[in-house]
């Protein structure tokens, strides 16, 4: 069984973000072969948290260049790196697009695109840089593997994972500051999908900030009388098929939660399986073909419906059509 984080430590938020240069240093530290390559973003990204380490030879600031950037860390994975990217997720995949597909995914290389602020998260900075289709640009690669961690403890688990994984792999992170899910040292594995909490009556599916979503609203609906069984797909792709088809098959039901929009992502995921696997009522939680707002993360939570009492009301929503 995976273990949580205790009552104390969900107190302590920490964004997903904070975790990557810190990882990256204790790599370093290890004797692992990673760099970083940024685009002029070293501090917010915290992979300058690698060159503050002793490692200054390890971060190659590009300037404000993305396809730079992933060139530049394609040419090192070349020469037996592992070259992680960094920027910002709306411009570390959306400007910088045709480089990680045709020069990093079509030739297979150990290059891993590790942006941050990615979703609604970003908050005050707004809709141009609140990037909510990463995900399903970086799921239709072929080669590419997506993780997206719930929380400081997963987000290091996933840079570890990164690192240890051949080939092309993104990890999506972003800036709010969120509570634990997991404990500290979590270890999670690609490929995988986590039962957080057992139910009979709904299956809620759910990644990144989304998970601690998913839990609050599961103990909502238990005031209710509704036991909802949450799962952390951890691993967008490969998606962990046999869990939620299983979850599926007990619950009947499926609502599936995401920062992201519902085309292409997670949600996207889990219907396509279901569709193939167990065709089941799914309900969608995330940002429905709209540009977000400048705002407080919370206050956006709310405002796009993306927070617990959304997905309480969705489940409510994918219930009555079961029983229909």
């Amino acid at each position: 069984m995976i273990k949580l984080a205790d009552e104390k430590q969900a107190q302590v938020k920490r964004a997903t973000r904070a975790a990557f240069g810190a990882t990256l240093a204790e790599l370093a530290a290890e004797g692992a072969p990673v760099v970083a390559v940024d685009a002029d973003l070293t501090g917010s990204t915290t992979t300058k948290k690698l060159a503050d380490a002793g490692y200054p030879d390890r971060l190659f600031n590009c300037g404000i260049a993305e396809q730079n950037m992933v060139d530049v860390a394609a040419g090192l994975a070349v020469t037996g790196h592992v070259a992680f990217t960094g920027s910002f997720a709306v411009f570390g995949t959306g400007r910088a697009y045709d480089q990680i597909r045709n020069t990093v995914c079509y030739s297979n290389l150990d290059v891993k695109i590790a942006p941050t602020h990615a979703g609604i998260s970003v908050g005050p900075d707004g809709g141009s840089h609140q990037m909510l289709e990463d995900v399903s640009l970086m799921r239709g690669l072929p080669n590419m593997r997506v993780l997206v961690p719930a929380d400081y403890a997963a987000a290091c688990a996933a840079i570890r994972l990164a690192a240890a994984t051949p080939g092309p792999l993104y990890v999506r992170m972003g800036r709010a500051s969120v509570p634990a899910v997991y404990a500290d040292d979590v270890e999670l594995e690609l490929g995988r999908a986590y039962v957080l909490r057992e139910g009979a009556d709904v299956t809620i599916v759910a990644c990144g900030v989304e998970v601690e979503q998913a839990l609050k609203a599961a103990e909502a609906l238990a005031a209710e009388g509704i036991e909802a069984e949450v799962i952390d797909a951890f691993s967008v792709k490969p998606l962990d098929e046999r869990t939620i088809v299983a979850s599926a098959r007990k619950t009947g039901c499926v609502v599936a939660a995401e920062e992201h929009s519902v085309m292409g992502g997670l949600g996207s995921a889990v219907a396509e399986t279901l569709a193939r696997e167990l065709p089941t009522p799914v309900e969608f939680v995330g940002m429905r073909d709209m540009f977000g707002k400048s705002g407080e993360f919370e206050e956006l939570m709310g405002y796009f419906a993306l927070d617990a009492s959304a997905i309480v009301e969705a489940v409510k929503n994918v219930i009555a059509r079961k029983q229909v």
